[in-house]
C-alpha cells in the first residue's frame, strides 16, 4: 500500500482546469480532496495569485517514485515550463508525504525529498491539508495543526478559500 499527500497549485491560464486535470489524472486514487483556496504567491517572485488544493492519493501498486512522475507528467501536459524557481506555472503537483507498508517514507534524493522540506513553511499546503485529514502528522515534524499554528496568527493572511470552485474526486474510499 502506498498513500500519498500531494499539494496542487496553477496561477497561469484556467488555475481551475488545471487544478481539475490533476485530479482527473489521478483518477481511481484519490481518497479526498481538500477545499480550493486562492493564494497570494510564496517565494518572491512577482506573479499572480495561486489556487492551491491538497489531494489524498491511495495505489498499493505506486510507490513514491510512481507519485513524482504521474505529477510531472500532468505538470508536462498542462505545459509547464521551468524557467523561474518558485515562478509562475500552469500546474505544480508536490509529493508531500508518502506512507508505504511500513509508515512514513523518507527521501533524500534531490528529486524527490520526502517530507516535503517546504511544508512546514506554508500554509497553502497546510491548511488543505488539515481539511481533509484533522488528525495529519507531518512525518519529523509532529501534527499539521500544531505545525501551523506554529507559523503564527497570520500564517493563513494571504488565503481565502474559494467556496466557488469546488474539485469533485473520482472514487469514493
Amino acid at each position: 500500500m502506498s498513500r500519498a499527500v500531494l499539494s496542487l497549485g496553477s496561477n497561469l491560464g484556467d488555475r481551475f482546469a488545471h487544478l481539475r486535470s490533476a485530479v482527473d489524472g489521478f483518477a481511481g486514487a484519490v481518497v479526498a480532496v481538500s477545499p480550493v483556496y486562492e493564494t497570494a504567491p510564496w517565494g518572491g517572485v512577482e506573479q499572480d495569485d495561486f489556487l492551491n488544493a491538497v489531494l489524498v492519493v491511495d495505489d498499493p501498486a505506486a510507490g513514491p517514485w510512481d507519485w513524482l512522475r504521474r505529477g510531472q507528467a500532468l505538470e508536462n501536459a498542462s505545459g509547464r515550463v521551468r524557467e523561474v524557481r518558485w515562478g509562475p506555472r500552469t500546474l505544480d503537483v508536490d509529493v508531500v508525504t508518502v506512507d508505504g507498508p511500513d509508515g512514513p517514507v523518507t527521501s533524500a534524493d534531490p528529486e524527490l525529498l520526502l517530507p516535503h522540506p517546504g511544508t512546514p513553511e506554508r500554509a497553502t499546503v497546510l491548511r488543505p491539508w488539515l481539511d481533509v485529514d484533522p488528525d495529519a502528522v507531518l512525518p519529523g515534524r509532529g501534527p499539521v495543526a500544531e505545525v501551523l499554528a506554529a507559523l503564527g496568527p497570520d500564517a493563513e493572511a494571504g488565503m481565502r478559500r474559494r467556496r466557488d470552485l469546488v474539485l469533485v474526486r473520482t472514487r469514493q474510499p
